[in-house]
């Protein structure tokens, strides 16, 4: 039996989760979110996400963490679906896919969502704080893995997600998967 695996990588708000929800019940599979794990972390740490971002610039101890957690799902026999920034590095079978949003459309998405650790004052400050956790991302990953998340040759499939509606998004990526397979 062939699992189906698919890692969602992304810019912030972009749908990551809320896609990932619809496609675990279209292939009855189960959810694995890096970034639930690191906003509990963050929590307990008493930390906003963006300051966790920081903090584990220099503690790279944060991401070995996670990141092992993903290692240990490349020999899972189960469906899954990875909403993570590096499962398509961690987990090379996975069918890897990029979703891209528009950053003020990503600062509303985030700021309507009532995050505990992402409260923010305005659709402008929202913004900032996702550029900047971004730069944080890409600087880490590139120092602790020598790779380059916004490398769009990293992934199987890219949508932009600005306009489309989650469930829009879900079906592409079950026909993108497809042909994939297919290939």
């Amino acid at each position: 039996m062939q699992y189906v695996k698919i890692a969602l990588a992304g810019d912030l708000g972009s749908g990551k989760s809320t896609v990932g929800k619809i496609l675990a019940k279209m292939f009855a599979a189960e959810c694995y979110s890096t970034g639930t794990i690191q906003r509990q972390i963050a929590e307990e740490m008493g930390m906003t996400t963006l300051e966790l971002n920081k903090y584990s610039e220099s503690h790279p101890e944060i991401d070995f963490k996670i990141d092992d957690g993903l290692r240990a799902l490349n020999d899972v026999n189960k469906n899954l679906i990875i909403d993570s920034r590096m499962a398509w590095h961690f987990i090379p079978a996975a069918f890897a896919v990029y979703l891209q949003v528009e950053p003020l459309l990503a600062a509303k998405r985030i700021l309507a969502d009532g995050r505990m650790v992402e409260k923010f004052a305005s659709v402008e400050e929202a913004m900032q704080s996702i550029l900047h956790r971004r730069e944080s991302e890409v600087l880490r990953y590139k120092t602790l893995y020598q790779v380059d998340i916004q490398n769009l040759k990293n992934y199987d499939c890219v949508i932009d997600t600005s306009y489309c509606t989650p469930e829009a998004v879900a079906e592409r990526i079950q026909m993108e998967l497809k042909a994939w397979q297919n290939r």
